[in-house]
């Protein structure tokens, strides 16, 4: 074989279609990586086409709207400073091909997006039925029962909130898993369910109100702060001690980093003092994070009303109070 033909880059061998063809079946962002690094011309051939940028948004659609709020402003953090724009065609292709390839390693699959329980509209006992309860993966503990439960209310109709915090200001979520509780040490073991349930996603536009320990100092400081960039559809709850999945009808972008769970109404009195409860088991939020390391060092992500704002058009419930 010839000098001239050993020599021949792959991809030029193949041409620009096939090439793209071939590419298209590394699934992983770390092979497309690797990939890169094979060469000078593999390098470029990966950045020019945004093999990178496409990869991340066959993986997560959803993120696209996000993204965008990056390259429209051309701006990039790098150890703290603000590169303006970019007027060579290259040097913007380099940078986002940075900016998909990290946020696609950045990708966190996770059983429970939620890190903390941070208060309820109402507890009956806050050191028996506190709502960090809900985050404790067995029914019984060695201190009993556990649940949260709200305080007893005249009004079936009577709405309850429960507000979390999630690993991540920025989420993937499939799907919310809630259990009711189920009173067994009374006659005809209740089920202490909601009626219907809604979830909202979004931030508070006053961090000040939140201590270090994710506490707020104000239980109603969210409610005046709140930004919710997702409100979800209003599903029945059933009366069964199980967890209870509910699926949103497609995978939605979670934007803020907190949770806000509403149970509309309740269902079960209780025969001492005859007032409606609402009791709850369990709460998991079941989908992917971005780590949040990605966000604090490489910026673009942390003005949440600018990204809000920037993937309105894909998603409904931008601004409006939680």
């Amino acid at each position: 074989m010839s000098k001239a033909k050993t020599n021949l880059d792959l991809i030029q061998w193949l041409g620009h279609d096939m090439s793209i063809n071939v590419f298209s079946y590394l699934d992983n962002p770390r092979d497309l990586v690797c990939a890169s690094a094979v060469s000078s011309s593999w390098n470029d051939f990966v950045i020019e086409n945004g093999l990178c940028k496409q990869l991340c948004l066959k993986m997560i659609p959803e993120i696209s709207g996000v993204v965008r709020s990056i390259e429209v402003d051309n701006l990039f953090v790098v150890d703290g400073n603000k590169v303006g724009y970019y007027t060579e065609k290259r040097e913007r292709l380099n940078r986002n091909h940075r900016v998909y390839a990290l946020l696609a390693f950045s990708l966190i699959p996770m059983n429970n997006c939620i890190a903390q329980a941070i208060y309820a509209s109402s507890t009956n006992d806050h050191i028996r039925k506190r709502l960090a309860n809900t985050l404790e993966p067995r029914d019984i503990t060695e201190h009993g029962p556990s649940y949260w439960s709200s305080t007893g209310k005249s009004d079936p109709s009577a709405t309850e909130s429960l507000l979390y915090r999630l690993y991540s200001k920025i989420c993937l979520v499939t799907e919310i898993h809630v259990q009711p509780f189920q009173d067994y040490l009374n006659d005809g073991f209740p089920i202490y369910s909601a009626k219907a349930i809604q979830f909202k996603y979004g931030w508070t536009s006053d961090p000040i109100e939140i201590d270090s320990k994710f506490i707020f100092r104000d239980k109603m400081a969210f409610s005046r702060h709140g930004i919710c960039t997702y409100n979800s559809p209003i599903f029945p709850m059933s009366q069964e001690n199980k967890l209870q999945h509910f699926k949103l009808p497609e995978p939605v972008l979670c934007i803020g980093g907190f949770l806000l769970v509403r149970l509309l109404g309740s269902v079960q009195k209780n025969g001492k003092d005859n007032l409606f409860y609402t009791c709850i088991s369990h709460v998991k939020v079941v989908g992917q994070i971005i780590s949040p390391e990605f966000i604090v060092r490489r910026g673009g992500f942390d003005d949440m009303e600018a990204v809000a704002s920037n993937i309105s058009s894909i998603q409904d419930g931008v601004g409006v109070g939680m």
